[in-house]
């Protein structure tokens, strides 16, 4: 069965992001929470509450094995932009694109869920 989790409207960017969810991406819940937890990016933190958070619905809601569940998929996909204005020399200005993104985790508990 697969379970997700979503976190929305994260402060970092979707570049950023997809470096941590690539790291994770196919393992055991348990080993990449490990993992997440010594990772050195700033993303890892975010992406560590939101595996957990969906392990903790695949145990709550449809009583499965936290230690039987594996990340199925995770995407880091685009949010909005807060766009800025920062002024330059000889009265030129410079665009600022702070950039957001939504957290997608899906686990299962299935093998045969991979080719799906």
């Amino acid at each position: 069965m697969q379970v997700r989790a979503i976190a929305k409207d994260i402060g970092i960017s979707p570049r950023k992001m997809r470096l941590v969810t690539n790291a994770v991406k196919g393992l055991r819940v348990n080993e990449a929470l490990a993992i997440l937890q010594y990772l050195p990016n700033a993303g890892a933190t975010p992406v560590r509450k939101v595996v957990a958070s969906a392990a903790a619905n695949a145990e709550n809601n449809y009583s499965l094995n936290p230690d039987d569940l594996y990340i199925l998929n995770i995407v880091a996909d685009d949010s909005f932009r807060i766009k800025r204005v920062k002024p330059r020399s000889h009265g030129r200005a410079a665009r600022i694109l702070r950039r957001f993104c939504h957290v997608t985790v899906i686990v299962s508990d299935d093998p045969a869920d991979a080719g799906r």
